[in-house]
């Protein structure tokens, strides 16, 4: 129990800190390879939609299930799904569009639009730094939560998640570092924000062991890895899967889809 706990917490510091990745890639390139881009969005996805649909919503029923009936414990399973999306949604909801991590920027993009504001008001840029950090911490939190209770229930699906989490928070690294640097001109403290905008995932990590681990019961074990299922279909549809084909050539994010759902039905079968 021990191991899994250190195992999980470490996997969800690791798809947190990626966001610091994203800001070193910002400072030290002028151009986005917008086909690894696409793949590697696309294969994020196709991770988080596979294992989501086929592994962890049938966990969830399974322990609803075996609590509360057939019946009861596949409608329990179906509200935490929903329950689920319609959390994360409310988050997205409530951050300003050009401040939410879901509208995923390239280096070109940030560069070209932060160049031009320069000129007009650094204070404005600190300030879209600063919310745009902000809002990837708030963005972050549940997927830590989300991150964390997969590695405890599977180490493998874990390993499967945290990276598929760690690749599309490059991005918003990216979308974090840029303003803040344009206002300050200083790399250390935009890196430093960027880096710690990531720190919300283990955070959401440690509040789930806190506070969910304690009480984790077959019906709350159920509701939650549901919800978590909820997340990442959510998270696959509305940012990944978009982001992708924004940069697609050739089908590439539908090959990088299929690819990653290829990788984790063979790690799963592998692992079984």
């Amino acid at each position: 129990m021990e191991g899994n706990v250190l195992l999980a917490l470490g996997l969800t510091l690791f798809a947190g800190l990626a966001t610091g990745v994203g800001a070193l890639i910002a400072f030290f390139t002028s151009r986005t390879n917008k086909k690894f881009l696409s793949v590697a969005l696309g294969f994020s996805a196709g991770v988080m939609i596979y294992v989501s649909l086929i592994e962890i919503f049938v966990k969830a029923k399974d322990a609803l299930v075996a609590a509360h009936g057939e019946s009861q414990g596949y409608w329990l399973t179906v509200m935490g799904f929903f329950g689920g999306i319609v959390f994360i949604a409310l988050i997205d909801r409530f951050i300003p569009t050009k401040n939410n991590p879901h509208e995923v920027k390239t280096v070109e993009d940030v560069h070209a639009a932060e160049s031009g504001a320069r000129v007009v008001d650094e204070d404005k840029l600190m300030k879209m730094g600063m919310f745009t950090a902000l809002a990837i911490a708030i963005h972050n939190f549940p997927e830590g939560i989300a991150t964390f209770m997969s590695a405890m229930q599977d180490p493998s699906v874990g390993i499967a998640i945290a990276i598929a989490v760690a690749i599309h928070n490059i991005p918003e690294g990216i979308a974090v570092a840029i303003p803040i640097f344009f206002a300050t001109g200083i790399r250390k403290k935009a890196f430093k924000l960027s880096f710690l905008s990531g720190l919300a995932e283990p955070v959401g990590a440690i509040v789930a062991y806190l506070i969910l681990m304690p009480f984790l019961t077959d019906t709350m074990f159920g509701i939650v890895f549901a919800a978590v299922a909820g997340i990442m279909v959510f998270i696959s549809l509305d940012e990944l899967l978009p982001a992708a084909k924004k940069y697609d050539e050739t089908h590439l994010s539908i090959y990088g889809l299929v690819t990653g759902m290829a990788v984790m039905a063979l790690s799963l079968l592998l692992l079984a």
